[in-house]
């Protein structure tokens, strides 16, 4: 006798269906680093086994001794026939096993074009079936997933299917393609070195290049202002002129001079309250751009992060552009449970004593999730950074019920014998939700004396400044990825990534992104030759078509054979160029190296201490430039990518070197001093530079790895 064979996306999932489904006997079976369950429902005999994110992956059907382009012939092949990837093959095992007495399939991935898109493949080609039901949930809590299977959809979410499969064609084509050619342009010129770019890649980096350009390109102006110093009723006041800025500094002396030994009187008082609406709730950009703004972590960590909470059945489902929270997800039931908690005890009380619970709701919606919400469950076993995005997201949760802050602004504006200056002030009178979304609400407040109408105000100094006018500010990792949604370049779920590819590939650099000397030649040669590839038209375009697909309006087929053609007519265009594309890009790539690989002067003779590989050991480690008159060295990891950042040792001054090895956070050291000296706080309030004396550990360890 069969079973219902249910297919999670990830081991910590199946588990909590396991244990949410099963109405009897529950056994863990399979082997202790992948196991399965089987449990009893209702009399039926369930067996729930997971798959580890993608177990099947486009690649090209027929590879050649040589990398050639254009490339179109792809098939869905296993993970696991890439060597880095062989630890996914003992979950295809067991789903291969576990599927040939199986007599009913259900999905119960990740309800999204991705999840769709993994299950589906699991199914036709492990399972040998073309469809199955469907549980959709948003959170991993038991009473959502008993919902999702009892009322689980009688077939696939084709139209996700079929949308998610065009973007894995497409991305592929355009990755895949365009990456080889920039790659095969320098080995033709007698370089090396691995490139990439992207349907989103390339477009992202074009704006990140924009914005310097135009910070390079600015031509500060200089211009004045009149700032009065003065006293009312015993409490000092600052006022502006109320022209701002001067742009001819005859104007302002002049101005300055008809104020000067006079004092002045309040003309006029304007107040004026208004309210301060909460904020909506988190969708996933605006949490990644808020944990950016709050704690520094960069989008790809609060991914990880959050889908770690997730798993712990602490949040709602992550990938999500929603901003709405339907009624159903249990306002008072949330509350309750939160309340449990002691730090939120006192203000879920305050919630809980209204009559009705309506949250402030934003205008973005997605179609599968609402907005990122707390279940309530208590967290156990999760890191201080997790708890850190926690504890905001339930701040957020709780701040979106309460009632809007009032806040007063007040303009005074004092005559100084004919020269007008203005005061401005503001404060909050009724804090409110405020209260709810400490610390991380953070308002200016610029509380002004009490004035009234001709109140006398003694001028002590008017000072003029001498300003200029200053660039435009380098996108944060913040203020990109807000661009990128803007743009509809990429989606929720993949802008992370992205951002992070073009760190990996030293296209950018630091918080404050710089493009780096290699990334403006990869962006100045497709640019100059191929302008669609960092054109973001091209890829809005493709991006409308897909939701067309999602829709039923559009079919795959037609829009990959737009995207070959279009492919065809851009790489015909490098290969006419190819060799003055990787003169370029060559050039940057050896300055990039020198600047990556060089650590500061040598100590014993003035020389270079640079990171080497020896061809004859195959080891590397920091020598001297003046080898081998000088034999100065440094050992160094073995195992990593390694590169010299920008930020120097405080102790010696030589360029630190970073770390990065798979799965593990970078961690940086001096070859001299020893781990980064880091600042840390001592009691009384005093910092000292301590050296770190081990590499900071994962922010998160992938539990399925």
């Amino acid at each position: 006798m069969g079973y219902i064979l249910i297919i999670s996306e990830k081991p910590t999932a199946a588990k909590r269906i396991a244990h949410a489904l099963s109405t009897g006997e529950l056994k863990k079976l399979g082997k202790k680093d992948a196991p399965y369950y089987r449990i009893t429902r209702k009399g039926k005999d369930i067996m729930v086994v997971p798959a580890v994110g993608h177990l099947f992956v486009l690649d090209e059907k027929e590879k050649g001794a040589k990398w050639t382009y254009p490339v179109f012939s792809v098939d869905w092949k296993p993970t696991f026939q890439k060597k880095e990837n062989l630890w996914s093959k003992k979950y295809y095992q067991n789903i291969t096993s576990l599927a040939k007495k199986a007599n009913e399939f259900i999905s119960a991935c990740d309800y999204d074009v991705e999840g769709s898109v993994i299950a589906y493949n699991i199914l036709r080609f492990i399972c040998g079936v073309k469809d199955g039901k469907r549980m959709k949930f948003s959170t991993l809590t038991p009473p959502d997933l008993v919902e999702a299977y009892e009322n689980a959809s009688p077939h696939l979410d084709f139209p996700q299917i079929e949308a998610g499969i065009t973007r894995h064609y497409m991305d592929w084509y355009f990755g895949i393609n365009m990456s080889r050619a920039l790659t095969l342009s320098v080995e033709h010129v007698g370089g090396f070195w691995t490139l990439s770019t992207g349907r989103v890649q390339g477009p992202t980096l074009n704006i990140l290049e924009e914005r310097q350009k135009e910070i390079m390109r600015f031509k500060p102006v200089p211009f004045w202002q009149l700032e009065l110093h003065g006293v009312l009723d015993g409490k000092t006041i600052i006022a502006l002129h109320e022209k701002d800025k001067f742009w001819k500094k005859e104007e302002v002396e002049n101005a300055m001079e008809r104020c000067k030994g006079k004092d002045g009187v309040v003309d006029k008082v304007e107040k004026r309250e208004h309210k301060q609406y909460p904020p909506f709730p988190f969708d996933l950009t605006t949490l990644q751009r808020e944990s950016y703004n709050h704690f520094g972590y960069s989008p790809k960590q609060t991914l990880d992060m959050v889908q770690g909470l997730y798993e712990h059945a602490l949040i709602s489902y992550p990938r999500t552009s929603s901003q709405k929270l339907p009624a159903k997800i249990g306002y008072k039931n949330i509350l309750k449970k939160l309340s449990g908690q002691k730090r939120y005890e006192e203000l879920c009380e305050k919630l809980l004593g209204r009559k009705f619970l309506r949250p402030n709701e934003g205008k973005k919606e997605d179609p599968a999730h609402p907005a990122i919400f707390p279940t309530g469950n208590k967290p156990k076993r999760i890191n201080r950074y997790q708890m850190k995005v926690y504890d905001m997201i339930v701040k957020r949760f709780l701040a979106v019920f309460a009632d809007p802050a009032v806040r007063e602004q007040v303009r005074v504006e004092i005559r100084v014998d004919g020269e007008m200056f203005l005061a401005h002030g503001i404060r909050t009178l009724k804090s409110n939700w405020i209260e709810f979304y400490k610390p991380y609400a953070i308002f200016k407040e610029e509380i002004l004396p009490e004035v009234s109408k001709g109140d006398k105000v003694k001028v002590d100094e008017i000072l003029m400044l001498d300003k200029e006018t200053e660039p435009p500010n380098r996108y944060s990792q913040a203020s990109i990825l807000k661009e990128m949604e803007n743009l509809n370049l990429g989606t929720k779920a993949t802008r992370a990534h992205i951002l992070q590819t073009l760190y990996d590939r030293g296209y950018i650099r630091e918080r404050s992104i710089q493009v780096t000397e290699l990334g403006e030649a990869v962006v100045s040669a497709l640019g100059k030759y191929c302008p669609e590839i960092v054109s973001a038209d091209l890829t809005k375009k493709f991006e409308s078509d897909m939701e067309l697909v999602e829709n039923g309006k559009k079919k795959r087929a037609e829009i990959l054979e737009d995207v070959e053609k279009e492919l065809v007519k851009i790489l015909s265009n490098f290969k006419e160029h190819e060799k003055h594309i990787g003169e370029e890009i060559l050039k940057a790539i050896k300055d990039y190296e020198r600047e990556i690989h060089t650590v500061g002067k040598c100590d014993k003779c003035g020389g270079e201490l640079r990171i080497i590989h020896s061809h004859r050991t195959g080891k590397r480690f920091v020598g001297c430039s003046s080898y081998p008159k000088c034999t100065n060295s440094f050992p160094l990891p073995q195992h990593g990518y390694i590169e010299v950042i920008s930020r120097k040792c405080s102790n010696c001054g030589l360029g630190l070197i970073q770390v990065k090895a798979k799965g593990k956070r970078p961690w940086r050291f001096c070859i001299k001093c020893g781990f980064e000296n880091k600042i840390k706080k001592k009691s009384g309030g005093k910092k000292k530079e301590e050296l770190k004396k081990e590499p900071e550990k994962d922010v998160k360890k992938k539990e399925e790895k």
